[in-house]
């Protein structure tokens, strides 16, 4: 009774916490709106805090909230709250500690959403990692712990890159007088092309880029996906594909194309075939899956192919249908791997050739799943249409 107590405590504090915290976001949008309508020439900044932290090194607590960020915080509670929820059936042992690591995971994330310093960027991208490995490796299935540390490795090892890329340009920064900072803000004002050179900007761009692309995932960087979908439990499945995807193409949008720019352009070709041989790859590979998580999950790399597209085509209006495209496949994948969560939980299957004659059994269930994969395939009316 006690344990079933400690559950219950957990699950309502975890939903608290997050439905205060989605309030107060909505909040603070609301209020900046006000101030916007009333003074047209305010702040583009919803709100931004920025207090020193290791001054001699130039890093600080900077932080901003704008409304691309404002797009996937927003993304990231809604789909932290899905998690939370749909959990609870599924997650018998070790409640507590699973809570704990939903919050850490999302805590890593609105992290990612919100920082302005390249330090604090990178601190909060590795902070997501432990939390997910502890949820795909305690509370998974099947070969939960090769899926977990096929993540771990992947990402960790895409992470060191990106940590040389960023030392690289806070580097070359203060090589031409620049003061030595990992402010964003000001780095992005910099002539960082210049003062890197064409080769050291290469690869300073190319390991944030190859950090980037294992996060979203592009082709080849993709191995990681398919293996930990198997094998997540529900909640760990929508944080993935809803959330911690997105990451990627945040940081390529936020960090890579303003700081680089003609390095980043230089690369496009390469990066524009990554995204074609993406969307192909990954929709050849879903046509081939028995398995519905590992058909989402490929089909989850096709749609982010479109990402990749959209932000390395050079256009503002392709910049934008990355974006809307980035949160349409949050919410649309989330709730297909919901489904095939009650699904297993109702047949203990996810092959697709022992599911048949749902649609008599379960028929709402059935309905919301063809609702959902009608609105992957970019339906119009859909934000996948849209987006593409």
């Amino acid at each position: 009774l006690a344990g079933r107590r400690s559950a219950t405590l957990s699950y309502r504090i975890t939903l608290a916490v997050l439905t205060l915290a989605l309030v107060w976001l909505l909040g603070v949008w609301l209020a900046h709106s006000v101030a916007a309508a009333a003074d047209p020439g305010a702040d583009a900044w919803i709100s931004r805090i920025k207090l020193d932290w290791i001054p001699r090194f130039g890093i600080s607590l900077h932080l901003g909230l704008d409304g691309l960020s404002l797009l996937f915080c927003a993304l990231t509670l809604l789909l932290g709250l899905a998690a939370v929820v749909v959990s609870r059936a599924e997650i018998r042992a070790r409640t507590g500690f699973f809570h704990l690591n939903i919050l850490w995971t999302l805590a890593g994330t609105l992290g990612v959403f919100l920082a302005l310093d390249l330090f604090l960027f990178f601190l909060f991208w590795e902070l997501m990692l432990v939390p997910m490995f502890f949820v795909i490796a305690l509370w998974g299935h099947g070969e939960r712990f090769r899926g977990a540390m096929k993540f771990f490795l992947f990402t960790q090892g895409s992470g060191l890159l990106m940590l040389i890329g960023i030392l690289l340009i806070v580097l070359g920064h203060q090589s031409v007088g620049g003061a030595l900072s990992f402010d964003l803000l000001i780095l992005r004002a910099a002539n960082l092309d210049a003062a890197l050179g064409p080769t050291l900007a290469f690869w300073a761009m190319l390991g944030l880029f190859v950090a980037f692309a294992v996060k979203l995932p592009a082709v080849p960087l993709h191995g990681w996906l398919p293996d930990a979908h198997t094998v997540a439990p529900t909640g760990g499945n929508v944080l993935l594909a809803g959330i911690l995807l997105k990451t990627g193409g945040y940081g390529l949008i936020r960090v890579l194309l303003p700081l680089l720019p003609e390095a980043a352009a230089a690369f496009a070709p390469v990066a524009l075939g990554l995204g074609v041989l993406g969307i192909l790859y990954g929709a050849l590979l879903a046509f081939a899956q028995t398995d519905i998580k590992r058909l989402i999950a490929y089909s989850s790399i096709s749609q982010m192919g479109f990402v990749l597209l959209g932000v390395f085509a050079g256009t503002q209006l392709a910049l934008t249908g990355a974006i809307v495209q980035m949160l349409a496949h949050g919410l649309t994948a989330a709730a297909l791997f919901i489904i095939a969560g009650g699904l297993y939980a109702r047949f203990q299957t996810l092959d697709a050739g022992a599911l048949g004659g749902a649609w008599q059994r379960l028929p709402r269930l059935s309905a919301l799943t063809v609702l959902f994969a009608v609105a992957t395939l970019g339906l119009p009316g859909f934000g996948h249409f849209v987006g593409e």
